[in-house]
């Protein structure tokens, strides 16, 4: 084992990065239903770090994330990193690939770990930047192609929606970007926010399966009668939660 170091080179950093999604809302009618996008959350790095001095791809746009120390996971780092740069923490964070590409990073041989979180849009508001970066703004997917973004950080990003589409027919991760209690409608566009489904947008066929998905349950008050909003329309909705009911492939089909 006394060896190892001399015949093997161990690499000159570990880091995890992460890319945090939200599903903004703007609305522009009292009774009708805000219209959604999923946006993505990236820093502007800065022209100096912390010690002052130049910084590695200074002035463009990266996900937030940083070096993993000796005493932590990329897991904890990914979760230490989220609130340092960003002030957001608390929520969904989920590992979803490995990034080593030699020459993927000019500071040398530098390994990173992958990983997603979804916040809601309303924890987003009081966001901050850290030291290292300059900026932290919100951008659609069609405003990514605009951006000159840092190190390998548009595969990541690219990665990181298909799996988070994936993650949305194959699970009920919906719910992370949803209030506990929500009507079909909202959930059908939130849905829909994070990519186009024919079987989703039409309405024949989602308002008439989505009632007895069996991990979607109908709230009701105090007296048992059906719990409705009218914030979205103006003739009551009722609302629905998500129980721990098992789910499988394909769940809104």
């Amino acid at each position: 084992m006394g060896n190892v170091k001399k015949v093997y080179r161990t690499p000159d950093g570990y880091t995890a990065d992460i890319a945090v999604f939200t599903i903004t809302s703007t609305k522009t009618n009292e009774k009708a239903p805000p219209s959604m996008h999923l946006k993505i959350m990236l820093i502007k790095r800065a022209m100096k770090n912390r010690e002052g001095e130049p910084n590695i791809e200074a002035g463009k746009w990266a996900l937030p994330g940083g070096f993993v120390m000796p005493n932590e996971t990329a897991g904890a780092a990914a979760a230490r990193e989220l609130k340092e740069e960003t002030g957001v923490s608390g929520f969904l964070l989920k590992h979803f690939g490995v990034y080593d590409q030699p020459g993927r990073d000019p500071r040398g041989w530098i390994i990173t770990n992958a990983f997603f979180a979804i916040v809601q849009e309303e924890f987003l508001y009081e966001r901050k930047a850290d030291d290292d970066a300059a900026e932290v703004e919100l951008f659609t997917l069609e405003e990514l192609s605009g951006l000159e973004l840092a190190f390998d950080h548009d595969s990541i990003i690219h990665e990181a929606i298909a799996v988070l589409k994936q993650e949305m027919s194959r699970s009920t991760i919906a719910k992370q970007f949803l209030p506990k209690e929500f009507t079909l409608s909202e959930l059908q566009r939130v849905l829909l926010a994070v990519g186009p489904d024919p079987k989703i947008s039409a309405d024949s066929l989602f308002f008439s399966k989505a009632p007895r998905l069996p991990f979607l349950e109908r709230i009701t008050d105090e007296n048992g009668m059906p719990k409705k909003t009218k914030r979205n329309s103006f003739r009551p909705s009722q609302l629905y939660r998500f129980n721990q009911e098992a789910v499988k492939d394909s769940i809104y089909y």
